[in-house]
Protein backbone atom coordinates (compact mmCIF):
# COMPACT_ATOMS: atom_id res chain seq x y z
CA UNK A 1 0.00 0.00 0.00
CA UNK A 2 3.05 2.29 0.99
CA UNK A 3 4.59 1.89 -2.53
CA UNK A 4 1.58 2.62 -4.35
CA UNK A 5 0.52 5.22 -2.46
CA UNK A 6 4.66 6.56 -2.91
CA UNK A 7 4.09 6.02 -7.20
CA UNK A 8 0.76 7.97 -7.20
CA UNK A 9 2.83 10.90 -5.36
CA UNK A 10 5.31 10.97 -7.80
CA UNK A 11 2.98 10.86 -10.46
CA UNK A 12 1.32 13.81 -9.12
CA UNK A 13 4.92 15.71 -8.40
CA UNK A 14 5.49 15.31 -12.71
CA UNK A 15 1.97 16.23 -13.57
CA UNK A 16 2.51 19.66 -11.61
CA UNK A 17 6.02 20.04 -12.71
CA UNK A 18 4.96 19.04 -16.23
CA UNK A 19 2.07 21.46 -16.28
CA UNK A 20 4.63 24.66 -14.79
CA UNK A 21 7.12 23.59 -17.51
CA UNK A 22 4.81 24.47 -20.04
CA UNK A 23 5.00 27.78 -19.24
CA UNK A 24 7.06 30.24 -19.85
CA UNK A 25 9.41 31.93 -17.40
CA UNK A 26 9.59 35.82 -17.98
CA UNK A 27 10.61 38.91 -16.44
CA UNK A 28 7.44 40.42 -15.93
CA UNK A 29 6.70 43.30 -17.91
CA UNK A 30 10.04 43.21 -19.75
CA UNK A 31 7.44 42.20 -23.14
CA UNK A 32 4.13 43.61 -24.32
CA UNK A 33 1.51 41.70 -24.34
CA UNK A 34 2.83 39.30 -21.96
CA UNK A 35 1.39 36.04 -22.42
CA UNK A 36 -1.90 34.50 -20.68
CA UNK A 37 0.44 33.15 -17.67
CA UNK A 38 3.37 32.75 -17.14
CA UNK A 39 6.19 32.10 -14.04
CA UNK A 40 8.08 35.30 -12.99
CA UNK A 41 11.80 34.89 -13.50
CA UNK A 42 12.78 36.62 -10.62
CA UNK A 43 10.01 34.92 -7.78
CA UNK A 44 9.11 31.35 -9.63
CA UNK A 45 5.62 32.33 -9.11
CA UNK A 46 3.05 31.94 -11.55
CA UNK A 47 0.92 34.95 -12.97
CA UNK A 48 -2.22 34.66 -15.17
CA UNK A 49 -4.15 37.73 -16.46
CA UNK A 50 -7.35 37.05 -14.61
CA UNK A 51 -9.50 39.69 -16.67
CA UNK A 52 -9.33 38.38 -20.70
CA UNK A 53 -11.14 42.02 -22.18
CA UNK A 54 -9.31 44.63 -24.12
CA UNK A 55 -9.24 47.92 -22.52
CA UNK A 56 -8.47 49.38 -19.46
CA UNK A 57 -9.51 47.25 -16.35
CA UNK A 58 -8.99 48.05 -12.84
CA UNK A 59 -9.68 46.04 -9.34
CA UNK A 60 -10.91 47.71 -6.37
CA UNK A 61 -8.71 49.92 -3.67
CA UNK A 62 -7.53 47.69 -1.28
CA UNK A 63 -9.85 47.79 1.75
CA UNK A 64 -13.22 47.75 -0.73
CA UNK A 65 -14.24 43.83 -0.75
CA UNK A 66 -14.86 42.84 -4.50
CA UNK A 67 -15.92 39.45 -4.26
CA UNK A 68 -18.97 37.75 -4.25
CA UNK A 69 -19.32 33.96 -2.90
CA UNK A 70 -20.16 30.72 -4.98
CA UNK A 71 -23.80 29.56 -4.66
CA UNK A 72 -25.12 25.96 -5.76
CA UNK A 73 -25.18 27.57 -9.57
CA UNK A 74 -22.29 30.25 -9.03
CA UNK A 75 -18.79 30.28 -9.19
CA UNK A 76 -16.98 32.84 -6.65
CA UNK A 77 -16.89 35.72 -8.30
CA UNK A 78 -15.36 39.19 -8.42
CA UNK A 79 -16.10 42.87 -9.24
CA UNK A 80 -13.94 45.33 -11.10
CA UNK A 81 -14.28 48.13 -13.43
CA UNK A 82 -13.41 48.13 -16.58
CA UNK A 83 -13.57 51.26 -19.88
CA UNK A 84 -16.62 50.64 -22.50
CA UNK A 85 -16.86 53.78 -25.06
CA UNK A 86 -14.78 56.17 -22.42
CA UNK A 87 -16.95 54.99 -19.52
CA UNK A 88 -16.10 53.27 -17.02
CA UNK A 89 -18.28 50.04 -16.06
CA UNK A 90 -18.70 47.62 -13.28
CA UNK A 91 -17.36 43.93 -13.99
CA UNK A 92 -17.91 40.71 -13.04
CA UNK A 93 -15.30 37.81 -13.56
CA UNK A 94 -16.07 34.37 -12.96
CA UNK A 95 -12.51 33.41 -10.69
CA UNK A 96 -12.92 29.85 -11.92
CA UNK A 97 -13.58 30.11 -15.64
CA UNK A 98 -12.59 33.44 -15.74
CA UNK A 99 -15.66 35.08 -18.06
CA UNK A 100 -16.61 38.25 -17.73
CA UNK A 101 -19.96 39.48 -17.63
CA UNK A 102 -20.80 44.13 -17.79
CA UNK A 103 -23.06 44.52 -15.01
CA UNK A 104 -23.59 48.59 -15.39
CA UNK A 105 -24.36 50.71 -18.58
CA UNK A 106 -24.67 54.30 -17.70
CA UNK A 107 -22.51 57.56 -17.44
CA UNK A 108 -19.95 58.26 -14.81
CA UNK A 109 -20.33 55.37 -12.79
CA UNK A 110 -18.32 55.36 -9.14
CA UNK A 111 -18.20 53.66 -5.95
CA UNK A 112 -16.68 50.42 -5.06
CA UNK A 113 -18.99 48.80 -2.73
CA UNK A 114 -20.27 44.85 -3.14
CA UNK A 115 -23.07 43.16 -1.03
CA UNK A 116 -22.35 39.59 -0.35
CA UNK A 117 -25.50 38.21 1.00
CA UNK A 118 -28.18 40.29 -1.61
CA UNK A 119 -25.22 39.81 -4.22
CA UNK A 120 -25.73 43.21 -5.41
CA UNK A 121 -23.35 45.77 -6.76
CA UNK A 122 -23.91 49.73 -4.94
CA UNK A 123 -22.91 52.62 -7.11
CA UNK A 124 -23.31 56.64 -7.91
CA UNK A 125 -23.89 58.31 -11.19
CA UNK A 126 -23.58 62.05 -10.69
CA UNK A 127 -26.43 62.88 -8.07
CA UNK A 128 -28.09 59.52 -8.17
CA UNK A 129 -27.19 56.31 -6.58
CA UNK A 130 -28.21 52.63 -7.43
CA UNK A 131 -28.17 49.45 -7.19
CA UNK A 132 -28.15 46.18 -9.35
CA UNK A 133 -28.29 42.34 -8.99
CA UNK A 134 -25.04 40.65 -10.05
CA UNK A 135 -27.17 37.54 -11.72
CA UNK A 136 -30.33 39.13 -12.38
CA UNK A 137 -29.20 42.50 -13.84
CA UNK A 138 -32.12 44.20 -12.35
CA UNK A 139 -31.69 47.92 -11.25
CA UNK A 140 -33.03 50.02 -8.47
CA UNK A 141 -32.67 53.46 -7.84
CA UNK A 142 -32.14 53.79 -4.17
CA UNK A 143 -31.46 57.76 -3.44
CA UNK A 144 -30.73 60.98 -5.59
CA UNK A 145 -29.33 63.74 -3.77
CA UNK A 146 -30.42 67.59 -3.56
CA UNK A 147 -28.58 70.00 -5.64
CA UNK A 148 -27.78 71.40 -2.37
CA UNK A 149 -25.75 67.96 -1.20
CA UNK A 150 -22.50 67.01 -3.17
CA UNK A 151 -21.67 63.74 -1.90
CA UNK A 152 -20.43 60.41 -2.56
CA UNK A 153 -21.28 56.57 -1.11
CA UNK A 154 -18.41 54.47 0.34
CA UNK A 155 -19.44 51.80 2.20
CA UNK A 156 -22.27 49.20 2.77
CA UNK A 157 -23.03 48.15 6.73
CA UNK A 158 -22.85 44.21 7.94
CA UNK A 159 -26.35 44.06 7.65
CA UNK A 160 -26.34 45.36 4.10
CA UNK A 161 -29.01 47.72 5.52
CA UNK A 162 -27.54 51.18 4.97
CA UNK A 163 -25.25 52.75 2.69
CA UNK A 164 -22.50 55.42 4.07
CA UNK A 165 -20.39 58.16 3.10
CA UNK A 166 -19.65 62.44 3.39
CA UNK A 167 -21.14 65.38 2.05
CA UNK A 168 -18.72 68.20 1.31
CA UNK A 169 -19.22 71.96 0.52
CA UNK A 170 -19.11 73.65 -2.47
CA UNK A 171 -15.80 75.25 -1.93
CA UNK A 172 -14.03 72.19 -1.38
CA UNK A 173 -15.33 71.21 -4.85
CA UNK A 174 -13.79 74.26 -6.32
CA UNK A 175 -10.95 74.00 -4.48
CA UNK A 176 -10.15 70.54 -6.03
CA UNK A 177 -11.20 71.87 -9.78
CA UNK A 178 -8.56 74.63 -8.65
CA UNK A 179 -5.81 71.91 -7.81
CA UNK A 180 -6.73 68.60 -9.59
CA UNK A 181 -2.94 66.93 -8.68
CA UNK A 182 -3.35 65.36 -5.27
CA UNK A 183 0.68 67.31 -4.34
CA UNK A 184 -1.64 70.24 -5.27
CA UNK A 185 -4.68 69.64 -3.20
CA UNK A 186 -3.43 67.67 -0.26
CA UNK A 187 -2.45 70.67 1.93
CA UNK A 188 -4.42 72.88 -0.13
CA UNK A 189 -7.74 70.94 1.56
CA UNK A 190 -6.78 70.35 4.85
CA UNK A 191 -5.46 73.67 5.38
CA UNK A 192 -9.13 74.85 4.52
CA UNK A 193 -10.47 73.35 7.42
CA UNK A 194 -13.55 73.30 5.80
CA UNK A 195 -17.56 70.83 6.87
CA UNK A 196 -17.75 68.12 5.85
CA UNK A 197 -19.96 65.66 7.09
CA UNK A 198 -20.91 61.63 7.68
CA UNK A 199 -24.26 60.67 6.15
CA UNK A 200 -26.36 57.50 5.76
CA UNK A 201 -28.52 56.25 3.31
CA UNK A 202 -31.83 53.51 4.30
CA UNK A 203 -30.90 51.26 1.45
CA UNK A 204 -34.35 49.68 1.61
CA UNK A 205 -36.46 53.08 2.15
CA UNK A 206 -34.00 55.90 0.49
CA UNK A 207 -34.05 57.73 4.15
CA UNK A 208 -30.88 59.87 4.38
CA UNK A 209 -29.65 61.16 7.65
CA UNK A 210 -26.52 63.28 8.81
CA UNK A 211 -24.97 61.63 11.65
CA UNK A 212 -21.72 63.81 12.26
CA UNK A 213 -20.21 66.81 11.07
CA UNK A 214 -16.73 68.40 11.77
CA UNK A 215 -14.71 71.25 10.50
CA UNK A 216 -12.44 68.62 9.01
CA UNK A 217 -11.76 66.30 5.72
CA UNK A 218 -13.24 63.11 7.04
CA UNK A 219 -12.28 60.60 4.34
CA UNK A 220 -11.56 57.08 3.61
CA UNK A 221 -14.97 56.12 5.29
CA UNK A 222 -15.29 52.37 5.98
CA UNK A 223 -18.40 49.70 7.44
CA UNK A 224 -17.17 47.46 10.12
CA UNK A 225 -17.67 43.86 8.27
CA UNK A 226 -19.54 42.51 11.27
CA UNK A 227 -20.83 45.48 13.60
CA UNK A 228 -24.01 46.95 11.27
CA UNK A 229 -23.50 50.12 13.48
CA UNK A 230 -19.47 50.78 13.47
CA UNK A 231 -18.58 53.25 11.06
CA UNK A 232 -14.43 53.91 10.62
CA UNK A 233 -13.38 57.66 9.32
CA UNK A 234 -10.11 59.46 9.18
CA UNK A 235 -8.77 62.87 9.24
CA UNK A 236 -7.30 63.31 6.20
CA UNK A 237 -4.47 65.48 5.58
CA UNK A 238 -0.84 65.07 5.75
CA UNK A 239 -0.04 62.04 7.93
CA UNK A 240 2.13 63.46 10.51
CA UNK A 241 -0.04 66.68 11.28
CA UNK A 242 -3.25 64.32 12.01
CA UNK A 243 -4.71 61.83 14.52
CA UNK A 244 -6.27 60.08 11.59
CA UNK A 245 -7.93 57.07 12.49
CA UNK A 246 -11.45 57.26 14.33
CA UNK A 247 -14.58 55.45 14.77
CA UNK A 248 -18.31 56.46 15.82
CA UNK A 249 -21.98 54.69 16.54
CA UNK A 250 -23.81 55.53 13.75
CA UNK A 251 -26.89 56.20 16.54
CA UNK A 252 -24.96 58.96 18.04
CA UNK A 253 -21.91 59.48 20.42
CA UNK A 254 -18.37 60.93 20.09
CA UNK A 255 -15.93 59.73 18.08
CA UNK A 256 -13.50 57.70 19.55
CA UNK A 257 -9.72 58.11 18.39
CA UNK A 258 -8.55 54.68 17.61
CA UNK A 259 -4.51 55.95 17.29
CA UNK A 260 -2.76 58.68 19.36
CA UNK A 261 0.52 60.07 17.61
CA UNK A 262 3.58 59.94 20.25
CA UNK A 263 6.37 61.25 18.54
CA UNK A 264 7.29 64.37 16.26
CA UNK A 265 6.43 63.02 12.29
CA UNK A 266 4.72 59.97 13.53
CA UNK A 267 2.45 59.26 10.93
CA UNK A 268 0.04 56.08 11.01
CA UNK A 269 -2.49 55.88 7.55
CA UNK A 270 -4.21 53.06 4.95
CA UNK A 271 -6.25 51.78 7.69
CA UNK A 272 -8.33 48.86 7.23
CA UNK A 273 -11.06 46.08 9.29
CA UNK A 274 -9.61 43.26 10.03
CA UNK A 275 -11.95 40.26 8.64
CA UNK A 276 -13.63 39.67 11.96
CA UNK A 277 -14.17 43.43 12.62
CA UNK A 278 -12.14 43.05 15.96
CA UNK A 279 -8.76 45.20 14.79
CA UNK A 280 -8.31 47.99 12.54
CA UNK A 281 -4.88 47.82 11.09
CA UNK A 282 -2.42 50.50 10.16
CA UNK A 283 0.69 51.23 8.19
CA UNK A 284 2.55 52.99 11.37
CA UNK A 285 6.11 54.76 11.13
CA UNK A 286 8.15 55.96 14.03
CA UNK A 287 8.76 58.66 12.39
CA UNK A 288 7.87 58.85 9.26
CA UNK A 289 10.01 57.11 6.83
CA UNK A 290 12.24 55.94 9.38
CA UNK A 291 10.98 52.61 11.13
CA UNK A 292 8.05 50.63 9.75
CA UNK A 293 5.32 48.64 11.32
CA UNK A 294 1.96 47.61 10.35
CA UNK A 295 0.12 47.70 13.58
CA UNK A 296 -3.40 46.49 14.39
CA UNK A 297 -5.57 47.96 17.40
CA UNK A 298 -8.10 46.42 19.11
CA UNK A 299 -11.41 48.13 18.61
CA UNK A 300 -13.12 47.64 22.30
CA UNK A 301 -10.45 47.77 24.18
CA UNK A 302 -7.51 49.77 22.43
CA UNK A 303 -4.52 47.03 22.76
CA UNK A 304 -1.83 47.22 19.63
CA UNK A 305 0.13 44.58 18.43
CA UNK A 306 3.08 45.87 15.57
CA UNK A 307 5.15 43.56 13.02
CA UNK A 308 7.91 45.43 11.96
CA UNK A 309 9.19 45.19 8.22
CA UNK A 310 12.56 46.93 6.45
CA UNK A 311 12.31 49.34 3.83
CA UNK A 312 12.10 47.52 1.45
CA UNK A 313 9.28 45.78 2.81
CA UNK A 314 6.99 48.28 3.29
CA UNK A 315 4.05 48.89 1.07
CA UNK A 316 1.96 51.09 -0.09
CA UNK A 317 -0.95 49.14 1.21
CA UNK A 318 -1.50 45.84 3.27
CA UNK A 319 -3.98 43.46 3.17
CA UNK A 320 -4.97 39.97 5.47
CA UNK A 321 -6.03 36.82 4.71
CA UNK A 322 -9.71 35.82 4.83
CA UNK A 323 -8.54 33.02 7.63
CA UNK A 324 -6.30 36.38 9.32
CA UNK A 325 -2.70 34.09 9.31
CA UNK A 326 -1.34 36.10 6.14
CA UNK A 327 -0.68 39.36 5.50
CA UNK A 328 0.13 40.60 1.89
CA UNK A 329 1.53 43.85 0.34
CA UNK A 330 1.99 45.86 -2.94
CA UNK A 331 5.17 47.09 -2.55
CA UNK A 332 6.42 50.76 -3.95
CA UNK A 333 9.10 52.60 -5.65
CA UNK A 334 11.95 54.55 -4.23
CA UNK A 335 9.36 58.14 -4.77
CA UNK A 336 7.19 56.68 -1.60
CA UNK A 337 7.54 57.60 1.36
CA UNK A 338 10.26 54.92 2.44
CA UNK A 339 12.58 55.77 -0.03
CA UNK A 340 12.99 51.96 -0.61
CA UNK A 341 15.78 50.91 -2.97
CA UNK A 342 14.82 47.63 -3.99
CA UNK A 343 10.87 47.87 -2.83
CA UNK A 344 8.80 46.80 -6.00
CA UNK A 345 7.57 43.78 -5.68
CA UNK A 346 4.20 42.23 -4.44
CA UNK A 347 4.95 40.68 -1.39
CA UNK A 348 3.24 37.83 1.05
CA UNK A 349 4.51 38.32 4.81
CA UNK A 350 4.12 35.77 7.49
CA UNK A 351 4.00 36.78 11.03
CA UNK A 352 6.60 35.83 12.94
CA UNK A 353 6.82 37.09 16.97
CA UNK A 354 6.93 40.76 16.10
CA UNK A 355 8.04 41.27 12.86
CA UNK A 356 7.58 39.96 9.31
CA UNK A 357 8.99 37.28 7.05
CA UNK A 358 8.35 38.24 3.66
CA UNK A 359 8.35 36.44 0.56
CA UNK A 360 8.27 38.14 -2.86
CA UNK A 361 5.31 37.22 -5.30
CA UNK A 362 6.14 39.40 -8.37
CA UNK A 363 9.06 42.11 -9.65
CA UNK A 364 7.16 44.73 -10.80
CA UNK A 365 10.30 47.05 -11.80
CA UNK A 366 8.31 47.47 -14.81
CA UNK A 367 5.08 48.96 -13.72
CA UNK A 368 4.71 52.16 -13.06
CA UNK A 369 3.09 52.80 -9.12
CA UNK A 370 1.18 55.73 -10.12
CA UNK A 371 -1.47 53.25 -10.59
CA UNK A 372 -1.33 51.45 -7.10
CA UNK A 373 -1.16 48.16 -7.10
CA UNK A 374 -3.79 47.29 -4.05
CA UNK A 375 -3.61 43.59 -3.43
CA UNK A 376 -6.41 41.41 -2.60
CA UNK A 377 -6.17 37.70 -1.32
CA UNK A 378 -8.10 35.51 -3.24
CA UNK A 379 -11.48 34.25 -1.25
CA UNK A 380 -9.88 30.93 -0.89
CA UNK A 381 -6.46 31.99 -0.08
CA UNK A 382 -4.63 30.40 -3.48
CA UNK A 383 -3.50 33.98 -5.27
CA UNK A 384 -2.95 37.50 -4.79
CA UNK A 385 -5.20 39.74 -6.92
CA UNK A 386 -4.04 42.90 -8.21
CA UNK A 387 -3.93 45.70 -10.43
CA UNK A 388 -0.68 46.64 -12.92
CA UNK A 389 0.24 48.55 -15.85
CA UNK A 390 3.32 46.75 -16.86
CA UNK A 391 1.63 45.87 -20.51
CA UNK A 392 1.05 49.71 -20.78
CA UNK A 393 -2.63 49.61 -19.67
CA UNK A 394 -3.75 48.69 -16.49
CA UNK A 395 -4.86 45.36 -15.99
CA UNK A 396 -5.74 43.15 -13.55
CA UNK A 397 -3.35 40.08 -12.67
CA UNK A 398 -3.38 36.94 -10.10
CA UNK A 399 -0.37 35.49 -8.92
CA UNK A 400 -1.17 32.00 -7.12
CA UNK A 401 0.95 31.85 -3.13
CA UNK A 402 2.39 28.19 -4.04
CA UNK A 403 5.80 28.63 -5.71
CA UNK A 404 5.57 26.80 -9.22
CA UNK A 405 7.96 23.71 -9.61
CA UNK A 406 10.49 24.82 -12.35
Amino acid sequence: MKKILLYFTALLILSISSQAQDLPVLETGAQQPMPAAWIDRDTGHKLVHLTDREGDNRSFYFHNNPFLPGTSTENDKMIFYGMVDGERQLFSVDLKTRETEQLTNKKGVSGEIVGKMSRRVFYQCGDSVFSTGVDDRKTRLIYVFPDSIRANITTLNADETLLAGAVSSPKEQELFRQNPKKSDYFNVIYEARLRRSLFTIEVASGEFKNIYSENAWLNHIQFSPTEPELLMFCHEGPWHKVDRIWTINIHGGEPKLMHKRTMDMEIAGHEFFSPDGKRIWFDLQLPRGEAFFLAGVDVKTGEEKRYSLTRDEWSIHFTLSPDQTLFAGDGGDPGQVAKASDGMWIYLFYPEGDRFRSQRLVNMKHHDYQLEPNVHFSPDMKWIIFRANFEGQSDIYAVELKRAVQ
